[in-house]
């Protein structure tokens, strides 16, 4: 696919932002407006940065994520979870991927993997951290091949209808050696 990867004002983007997570989510308008309150507070926490994956000026897929704090709303629900697990200090030194998201006409085309290898790439911290929804999937498979590992399972947030895995990867994501 011919994408292109490069910096994303996610503000002022929002909207195309979230019609690409609508359709990779089959979210309603509902949850679109929810979310994009959410999207808008989080681009003003320190450190906050998101991607763009365009085709032709169209905005396809999106990552965005921060470094993680304990005091994040994310954290204090998954950190019972990790305690649980005795992987919580994946909460400390973290880079969490917030959200990511590729159009399905543009899924499996290698926009989500150059998305999020391009974004933790350019983090100071060692480490990754995401949750995604705990059932087999082209997203959870993604995450493994880049070398997340599950650090809690059937974690349940509140309003989301299916729990979800929390995963943690060392940086820099693995990628298989070329030939």
């Amino acid at each position: 696919m011919d994408h292109v990867i490069g910096p994303l004002d996610l503000s002022a983007h929002v909207d195309e932002a979230l019609a690409v997570q609508a359709a990779a989510f089959g979210l309603g308008p509902d949850e679109v407006a929810v979310r994009r309150q959410i999207v808008l507070r989080h681009m003003t926490h320190p450190g906050a940065r998101a991607l763009g994956a365009t085709v032709r000026g169209r905005l396809v897929g999106f990552v965005y994520g921060m470094p993680n704090d304990r005091a994040h709303w994310w954290s204090t629900v998954v950190e019972p979870y990790l305690r649980a697990q005795g992987t919580d200090d994946w909460l400390d030194d973290s880079f969490v991927i917030t959200e990511l998201h590729v159009h399905p006409s543009y899924q499996n085309r290698g926009a989500g993997r150059a998305l999020i290898t391009t974004i933790t790439d350019a983090a100071t911290e060692p480490r990754s951290i995401l949750s995604a929804i705990d059932t087999e999937s082209p997203a959870r498979g993604l995450y493994r091949s880049l070398g997340y590992q599950d650090l809690a399972r059937r974690v349940v947030f509140p309003s989301a209808p299916k729990p979800y895995a929390v995963m943690g990867a060392t940086l820099p994501l693995y990628r298989p050696p070329a030939g």
